[in-house]
This record gives structure tokens, sequence and C-alpha cells, in this order.
């Protein structure tokens, strides 16, 4: 694959888009973005929309030349919109919420050229059944993803919590590739496709 001659950096200190974008095989380096995620909306697609520009183009503004990738998921359900848990305790609730039930997950993705400001971004909508799980099972699942909105994790093998994806499973993720794709085509930078069929774990 021929590799982009502008620089490319993912303004996000998540492991999981890290990992997403190394399989695809792109070449870029890492700043996390240092904003608050807040904002006054309450529309979920205004949300991560906004989340990811703002993160895009507050390390945009730090650099001279490249081209900056921001992200923001949030899961919400019946409305109302579930953040990352703050202990514990309330990684049970939200799973407890969660559980047996559908929800969606929103993704924004914002690319900012930082030569020009030039900016583009998009968002992704997944819809996801979860499986209806014991207490002692919740109990096992509370605490183990205290930086992922819903207190889930859908990629990690032995997470068995998630039944059916409707949608793009790597939006569930929390980098919606196919989406970023499209986007990046804009400002020349090239991202190979990555595939997967979601089969829900025993």
């Amino acid at each position: 694959m021929k590799q982009n001659k502008i620089p490319v950096i993912l303004a996000s200190a998540s492991p999981r888009r890290y990992n997403l974008l190394k399989q695809c095989g792109l070449k870029f380096s890492v700043i996390p973005s240092k904003i608050r995620e807040k904002t006054a909306s309450r529309n979920p697609v205004s949300i991560v929309k906004k989340l990811s520009s703002d993160k895009a183009v507050s390390v945009a503004k730090k650099l001279e030349k490249g081209i900056v990738i921001g992200a923001d998921t949030i899961v919400v359900l019946r409305g109302s919109i579930i953040g990352k848990p703050r202990s514990k305790k309330d990684s049970k609730r939200i799973l407890s919420l969660l559980n047996g039930s559908y929800h969606k997950v929103y993704s924004g993705v914002a690319v900012v050229d930082a030569g020009s400001g030039r900016k583009k971004v998009g968002c992704e909508v997944s819809r996801v059944k979860m499986r209806k799980l014991s207490l002692n099972e919740i109990e096992n699942f509370s605490g183990k993803h205290m930086d992922k909105a819903g207190a889930y994790a859908v990629q990690e093998k032995n997470d068995a919590f998630v039944e059916r994806i409707e949608g793009d499973y790597f939006n569930v993720v929390g980098l919606p590739l196919e989406k970023l794709k499209k986007l990046l085509r804009y400002f020349g930078v090239k991202l190979r496709s990555k595939t997967y069929k979601f089969r829900p774990r025993d």
C-alpha cells in the first residue's frame, strides 16, 4: 500500500481506535486531545459531531501541517445518554440498564487539515441488542471497562454481553471505519477497508 506523504495524527488516546487504524495499514502518530467532553446539546448526532470536531481542531491548532482525526462515541438508551462509568457501582448500574435491551451507539468522526483548517465531519449510528445476563454475570462484568461509554467492549473475547449488531460493527468499537475512509478521501489519504462479521459469543 502506498503511504500517504502528509502526516496523519489521531487525536485520541483510545487503544481501540489506535489498533483499528493500525490494522487498516495507516501510518500515523498520536496526539491525544485534552478538551473537556461537554456540550449543551442533547441531540446525539449533534453531540458526537461537535465533540469529534472539537477534538480534531484542538490538536490541529498546535500543528503547522497534518491531517488530524478526531472521534467521539456515546451510547443512547430510550433517549437517555449513557456515558462512561464513574465507579464499579456505576458500571453495574449501566450494565443492568442495558441488560437484555436494544440501544444505539453514535460515533462522530472529524478530519481536519492543520495547514488549511479545512474540515469534514460525519456520524454513524448502530443498533445493539444486549444479551440477557444473570445478576452474577453482570457483577463479573462490572468495572472491566471504565473508559468505555456503556461500560462494555464488544471486541473483547471474554465479553458475551452483545447478542446482535445492526449496522457498522466498528462503530460500536468506537471508530466507524467506512465513514472515516470516505472523509479521508477528501484529503488524499487512503485507508484500507477492514471487514468483520459479528458473531455473538457463548
